[in-house]
């Protein structure tokens, strides 16, 4: 068994005894069988990508913690390290680990331009003894980087 089953597989388990629910309870709100979700958590098969969607908004965690959290989460947006209480959510509710909550709300960004950001995050994010200049200029070189920040905004 890899590792990211062995994750997964604990992860699952952990999720659904922490919920209080059986296998067949489990299985039943993501349409599978009982039998699926036991080779789920003995780490012979994984959840498919629809299931491991389902699972995320049933159990309000990210893909990447059902997953074991393999690798780690960075805004795209504001370059803030993630973790499950800073993860934005989509408007259907499901978790959206591209973003943090704080720059993407309800559907919408809130950072319509990367001056808009850089400005809040001067005034708000200390670095030390670096100037306004200096501190506006290492935050433009970190985020034109990020994902949101690559294409035309």
């Amino acid at each position: 068994m890899t590792s990211l089953m062995t994750k997964t597989a604990d992860t699952l388990k952990t999720l659904r005894l922490g919920n209080d629910l059986t296998q067949d309870q489990l299985g039943e709100k993501v349409h599978v069988s009982r039998q699926a979700v036991s080779r789920w958590e003995n780490g012979e098969t994984m959840p498919g990508v629809d299931t491991l969607k389902e699972l995320s908004q049933l159990f309000g965690v990210t893909i990447n913690k059902l997953l074991g959290e393999p690798t780690r989460l960075v805004c795209q947006c504001c370059g803030m390290e993630l973790d499950e209480n800073s993860i934005s959510s989509d408007p259907d509710g499901s978790a959206n680990p591209d973003y943090c909550k704080w720059c993407y709300t309800e559907g919408e960004f809130v950072y319509k331009s990367l001056p808009e950001l850089i400005g809040y995050l001067v005034e708000h994010v200390p670095l030390g003894n670096l100037t306004h200049e200096q501190a506006e200029k290492y935050f433009t070189e970190q985020l034109k980087e990020l994902d949101y920040w690559k294409t035309a905004r």
